[in-house]
């Protein structure tokens, strides 16, 4: 299992962090290890003094796939879920600034916080739902699929022609505004079309 992350696809995020909104979807990896699952407790790295939270909707790939053309990419994946994808903003900060990789801010033990799945024929429209992050019982981040710049087919579609896709891989499709930093006592809890799909603590 792969964590196939998807930088900067809502515009408002890309805008406060003010960074350039990219042509084509700007991907990442997160590595097996990095799967912090069932609301384990998510504990502070020393190695980074402002870990960031960013919630995503995630899609978990049902099958294999490799140049996968954007008509056929709804079938490889049937469920969907929630995610945080939790970044050590300094670090990330100094290695932009010296053109450098992202991974040791990005792909950190338990860095991809993953809540269960759901059948995503239970939803109406995939591009109308609503997700929100809570810290200490305060709304922080609120959106909504509709606002991605790349659509879940195209960016199943344009990993596949550089990535095999296998069952069981997680993609990460972005984050909207609203990201911030987590601190040691905090609570997250998250929901999807009204379904809690995350709760758990930092310590």
């Amino acid at each position: 299992m792969k964590i196939i992350a998807i930088g900067r696809n809502y515009a408002a995020h890309a805008q406060e962090l003010n960074n350039p909104i990219p042509g084509s979807p700007l991907i990442f990896l997160k590595p097996d290890t990095a799967a912090l699952k069932d609301n384990r407790p998510f504990y502070l790295p020393e190695f980074s003094s402002e870990i960031h939270y960013e919630l995503e909707v995630v899609l978990k790939i049902c099958k294999e796939g490799k140049h996968l053309s954007e008509k056929f990419a709804s079938n490889y994946y049937e469920e969907i879920g929630l995610g945080i994808d939790f970044t050590a903003r300094d670090i990330q900060a100094a290695h932009k600034e010296k053109g450098w990789p992202w991974e040791l801010a990005k792909a950190f033990d338990n860095s991809a916080a993953i809540s269960h799945f759901v059948p995503k024929a239970q939803f109406e429209d995939v591009y109308n739902l609503q997700f929100e992050l809570q810290i200490n019982g305060e709304t922080k981040q609120n959106g909504n699929t509709k606002m991605v710049l790349f659509s879940f087919e195209k960016i199943i579609s344009f990993v596949s022609q550089y990535i095999t896709l296998k069952k069981g891989d997680l993609i990460f499709t972005g984050t909207p505004e609203g990201v911030g930093q987590v601190f040691q006592g905090d609570k997250l809890e998250a929901w999807l079309e009204g379904q809690q799909f995350l709760n758990f603590d930092i310590k």
